[in-house]
C-alpha cells in the first residue's frame, strides 16, 4: 500500500523575491520580476528581457569561500533548500539521516561557468582550467551540496528534463516516499541560464518573446498574440514528508501531494 506524502516546507529564490514572504508579497501586489536584462548587454539579442533574480547574496547562506566553488544555479538551489528546511522546522539528526533524501534538478546546470571556462581554455590553455569546473557545473551538484550540508544519507538524485525538471524532481521524490525508500525528501529545481549562450540559444531557436518595450506584459502563454516565453532563473524547493512521520513530529502541513504522473509526446 502506498504511503501518503505531505508538503511541510517551502523555499524560493525568484525574480519576484528571495524567501516566501518577499515572493508572496510581490505576487499579491501584482509586481512583475521581468525587465531588461542587466547581467549582459542584450542589445544584439532579439529578446532583451528576462526574469533575473535581484538582491540575492549567497553570503547570507554559506561562506563566500565555499560559494566561489559553485556556479550560480547551485547558489540558488542551496538557498532555496535552506529556506525550505528552516520553514519546515525539521531537524535532520543522525537518528533520521538515512531516511532523508534530496531530489533537486536543473535543466542545464552551470552554463555561465561553462562559458567562462571555455574562454579560459581558449585564451590560456587547458592547464588554466579550474579544478572546480566540473563539480561547479554538473546538474546533480545542488542535490550533492544540500546532502552534504544537512548530512542527508537517503536517496540522492537529480533530474534534467528541461522546463519540467522541478516538477519531475518533486514527483519522483514523492514516489520514493510513497514506496518506502525515504521518509523525507528535499525536492525541487534550480536554474541560472541568463547568460550569452543561454539567452542567445533560445533567441536562435526563436523561442523567446521579443516584446522588449513591454517586458511586464511579454509573458502571455495562453494569449492569442503570444510570441514566445520569457527567460527566467531561480530555484524552488519543497520539503516532502511521509504523512505519519510529519504528524508525529507535529509538523505544519501545507498540503498533501495526492498523485503524480508523466508522459511524453512521441
Amino acid at each position: 500500500m502506498k504511503r501518503r506524502v505531505v508538503i511541510t516546507g517551502l523555499g524560493i529564490v525568484s525574480p519576484v523575491g528571495v524567501g516566501i514572504p518577499a515572493a508572496w508579497d510581490s505576487i499579491t501586489q501584482g509586481r512583475s520580476g521581468i525587465g531588461r536584462v542587466t547581467r549582459l548587454d542584450p542589445a544584439a539579442y532579439s529578446s532583451q528581457i528576462a526574469g533575473e533574480v535581484r538582491g540575492f547574496d549567497i553570503g547570507q547562506y554559506i561562506p563566500t569561500k565555499e560559494a566561489r566553488k559553485m556556479d550560480l544555479f547551485i547558489h540558488y538551489g542551496l538557498a532555496a533548500a535552506m529556506e525550505a528546511v528552516a520553514d519546515s522546522g525539521l531537524q535532520i539528526g543522525a537518528d533520521i539521516a538515512d531516511r532523508v533524501g534530496v531530489s533537486i534538478g536543473s535543466g542545464i546546470g552551470g552554463l555561465p561557468g561553462i562559458e567562462s571556462e571555455h574562454q579560459v581554455v581558449t585564451e590560456s590553455g587547458p592547464r588554466r582550467i579550474s579544478p572546480f569546473f566540473i563539480p561547479r557545473c554538473i546538474v546533480n551538484m545542488v542535490s550533492g551540496h544540500v546532502s552534504i550540508m544537512y548530512g542527508a544519507k537517503g536517496p540522492n538524485i537529480a533530474m534534467a528534463t528541461a522546463c519540467s525538471t522541478g516538477t519531475h524532481s518533486i514527483g519522483e521524490a514523492a514516489r520514493l516516499i510513497e514506496y518506502g525508500d525515504a521518509d523525507v525528501m528535499i525536492a525541487g529545481g534550480a536554474e541560472a541560464a541568463v547568460s550569452p549562450l543561454g539567452l542567445g540559444g533560445f533567441c536562435a531557436a526563436r523561442a523567446l518573446s521579443t516584446r522588449n518595450a513591454d517586458p511586464e506584459r511579454a509573458s502571455r502563454p495562453w494569449d492569442k498574440d503570444r510570441d514566445g516565453f520569457v527567460l527566467g532563473e531561480g530555484a524552488g524547493v519543497l520539503i516532502l514528508e511521509e504523512y505519519e512521520f510529519a504528524r508525529r513530529r507535529g509538523a505544519r502541513i501545507y498540503a498533501e501531494l495526492a498523485g503524480y504522473g508523466m508522459s511524453s509526446d512521441a
